[in-house]
Parts: structure tokens; C-alpha cells; sequence
């Protein structure tokens, strides 16, 4: 019986140590060793994303400006001067939607100002009148595009809508308007 419970001891001794050495060819055998200046080697490249504009206006408000020109007004865009944008910017896309659903052809006339309000670059939408569909167009800057000082030096953005038809007619769709929405993904390196 003594035999027996000091076998049983030592069953368990041996698991022991079968499990301890076991471990341990483990953990030496997966391990590697880490090389820590791969941190300079690294570079980050975020994409930010924003909002640039929405503009509505009703039919209405077009019926009742005189001339053809119901709309300008200017957006102020001194975040792309920053110099943390435009050290690290390397490219760009801003995106447009363009929805009619009056009875009016219309043309939306982007340009875009530096401080002196001399014109850098302009972007031209040109939409017949209702039913159409939404006029979508993406412009990229930076090696794909248009020149990346375009975006670094715009200090506003101007917008100027003309009614290309008459000042009369009304459509027959629910809320006639003109839309336009802006975003822009710019994409960053942080070295």
C-alpha cells in the first residue's frame, strides 16, 4: 500500500515536470526577438473626412429674384491654410452633389479664392430642369489630379447660382429646390 501511494506521488511529480518543461519549450520555441526600430521605418497616413457645404434653395425664392443670378455667397475655408493641413497633405478628393427638381435649367459655378481673392481653380455644373437625376462628380487633387496648391492656398469658396430659364414657371413636383452638398477626404502623412 505504501508502494502504491509513493507511486501515486510520483505520477504526479513527473506531470509536474512534463507540464513545466512542456511550457517551457513552448514559450522558447515562439517567441522571437523583437526588433524596436521598425518605429522609424513607420508612417501614418490618415484620411480625414468633413462636411464642405449644403446650399438649398426653394423654387420660390428663384421666382422672386430678379435677374439671373439668385444666389452667391462665400464660404470661408482658412482650415486648408493651416500648417498642419498643408505640410502633411499629399491628396484629395472633394465630392459634389448637385440635385434639381425645379422647372428651371440652372448653372452652380464654384470658384475658388485665395487671400486677394484672386481665382485659383472653378468648377462648373450645368443641370437641365426637373426630372433629372443628381449630378454627382468627385475632383481629386495630388498626383491623380488637380495640383495640391490649389487646396493648400484656397482661402474661400464662392458659389453663384443662375437661373438659365424664366422667372415664372413652377414645378409640379412636392418642394422644388436646388440641393447642393460637399464633402472632402483629404489623406495626410504623419511621418
Amino acid at each position: 500500500m505504501l508502494w502504491h501511494l509513493n507511486s501515486a506521488v510520483a505520477m504526479k511529480e513527473v506531470r509536474i515536470l512534463f507540464l513545466l518543461f512542456f511550457g517551457f519549450l513552448l514559450v522558447t520555441s515562439c517567441s522571437e526577438n523583437q526588433d524596436f526600430d521598425q518605429i522609424d521605418a513607420l508612417a501614418v497616413t490618415p484620411t480625414l473626412e468633413a462636411s464642405i457645404f449644403y446650399v438649398k434653395a426653394q423654387e420660390s425664392l428663384i421666382n422672386r429674384v430678379s435677374g439671373l443670378s439668385f444666389y452667391t455667397q462665400e464660404f470661408n475655408f482658412d482650415a486648408f491654410e493651416e500648417p498642419f493641413f498643408t505640410k502633411r497633405v499629399i491628396s484629395g478628393v472633394i465630392s459634389y452633389e448637385l440635385e434639381n427638381t425645379t422647372s428651371k435649367p440652372i448653372e452652380i459655378r464654384l470658384e475658388f479664392l485665395d487671400e486677394a481673392e484672386n481665382i485659383l481653380d472653378t468648377e462648373v455644373f450645368n443641370m437641365d430642369a426637373a426630372p433629372t437625376s443628381v449630378l454627382m462628380r468627385d475632383v481629386a487633387y495630388g498626383p491623380t489630379g488637380k495640383s495640391l496648391d490649389i487646396i493648400k492656398i484656397t482661402s474661400k469658396i464662392r458659389l453663384t447660382a443662375i437661373n438659365l430659364g424664366d422667372n415664372s414657371s413652377e414645378s409640379n413636383l412636392a418642394d422644388p429646390s436646388i440641393v447642393l452638398r460637399s464633402s472632402a477626404k483629404f489623406t495626410l502623412e504623419l511621418r
